[in-house]
């Protein structure tokens, strides 16, 4: 659908801003959310460059036209209308993520395969979610490309490419990519942790305050 399910969200967006790409290729753009949510957290959050004076790109792909509104436009520099299969392999740009969110198993098992290794060749990396559970689907608003095909599983990444796997009970929630920015990858994860239970206690949450505000100050 041009929608997913809530629950992974933070999970994602974890793994987004760990990744923290100049450069983001949105496949499956369906309603624009993640694309809202990059440009959110990769461009307000912590930076302050200007309220929507945006500094990274973000483009899009997606096989249904009728998906799109005048908030793609705004969201996404760039959005391709057509078959990623089609698209991917013919990119100009070089891009530093991919998002893959509720789109594979949209594929069968041999085209989703090809267009992973496409985009690997075009990105760095490729944030991946997949349901472990696709039902039953067929076409939703009209639209024959929202039938679930194909069920994947961390084996069927792990034979593709080196990969992160993020613990959920509902889907399979993965990044693929090369070795070195895995290991970035998890200790970016593993400060956002540290982080986050530090915060829950007040004094040691003051203590990263006075910290932070250390070390954001000029050196002579």
């Amino acid at each position: 659908m041009p929608t997913s399910q809530h629950y992974q969200i933070p999970k994602i967006l974890d793994l987004l801003m760990a990744a923290d790409p100049a450069s983001l290729l949105d496949v499956g753009v369906g309603f624009g959310k993640y694309g809202f949510l990059a440009r959110e957290y990769l461009e307000l959050w912590g930076e302050h460059t200007g309220y929507a004076t945006f500094t990274r790109r973000i483009d899009g792909i997606e096989i249904y036209k009728e998906y799109l509104t005048p908030v793609h436009a705004y969201l996404y520099d760039h959005v391709y209308t057509g078959d990623a299969l089609q698209i991917v392999p013919s990119l100009k740009t070089a891009y530093d993520l991919t998002l893959l969110i509720d789109v594979l198993e949209h594929f069968e098992k041999p085209d989703g395969t090809k267009l992973l290794k496409a985009l690997l060749r075009k990105s760095r990396g490729i944030l991946i979610s997949v349901p472990k559970d696709i039902g039953d689907q067929g076409e939703v608003f009209g639209n024959i490309h929202e039938t679930h095909h194909a069920e994947w599983t961390p084996a069927d990444f792990r034979r593709i490419s080196p990969a992160l796997f993020i613990r959920d009970t509902t889907s399979t929630i993965a990044y693929l990519g090369k070795p070195n920015d895995i290991r970035r990858i998890k200790r970016a994860l593993l400060k956002q942790r540290v982080w986050r239970h530090a915060s829950a206690s007040p004094l040691a949450s003051r203590a990263l305050r006075a910290a932070s505000r250390f070390l954001k100050k000029p050196r002579a």
